[in-house]
């Protein structure tokens, strides 16, 4: 399995890109997501799924592992293959992905190209839990942040942080960015606190 490519950036499209490295030029195929991440610099790095079929092997490449995660959870529900996850992925954010599935919102993923209603729905089906537990997105988006809040404050006052001072802080790096994972809030707090 190849789980990242990290090399020159020979060629830049918005449904695919070129990374030589080592002398050779992969080619990867990449979301809309990706694309706009991607710096016009010359060294760069995705993290990479390679999908092999009888006819074809075929290197898909996200900008993160968030991305990439999500790809990997469409592509396990039946009905949904690489080039429909890749659109879904182009056509929404990863987080838009999570909260569709999560909001069990069958008209966000059913707008998506090549996806029909019996789709949409299985994919709610076969990935709400995993989205609910791994991505700490909850039913109802307050709650969720109230949880994750709380968590993280608990591990910071473990550290020996004031409580105060690292309630300012979560309350103002959620505020930014509500679909931030447990792991991450405390990662920004600490560097702010």
């Amino acid at each position: 399995m190849i789980t990242y490519v990290k090399g020159k950036l020979i060629e830049k499209n918005p449904t695919h890109v070129v990374i030589e490295c080592n002398g050779i030029g992969y080619y990867i195929l990449i979301s809309l997501q990706s694309f706009s991440k991607l710096p016009d610099q010359e060294n760069t790095k995705l993290f990479t799924h390679l999908s092999i079929r009888e006819d074809a092997h075929t290197l898909y490449g996200f900008y993160d592992k968030l991305e990439r995660e999500i790809f990997k959870m469409l592509i396990s529900v039946s009905g949904v293959g690489p080039s429909t996850a890749i659109t879904m992925l182009s056509s929404m954010t990863s987080e838009q992905v999570q909260h569709a599935i999560a909001h069990d919102d069958v008209v966000a993923i059913k707008s998506v190209k090549g996806i029909g209603p019996k789709t949409a729905q299985r994919v709610i089906l076969d990935l709400k839990d995993k989205i609910l537990k791994t991505y700490n997105v909850s039913d109802d988006p307050s709650t969720g942040n109230d949880t994750i809040k709380n968590e993280a404050l608990s591990a910071l006052e473990i550290l020996g942080f004031p409580l105060k001072n690292a309630e300012k802080v979560i309350s103002k790096i959620l505020q930014a960015s509500t679909s931030i994972n447990l792991e991450e809030l405390i990662k920004q707090a600490l560097k702010q606190l």
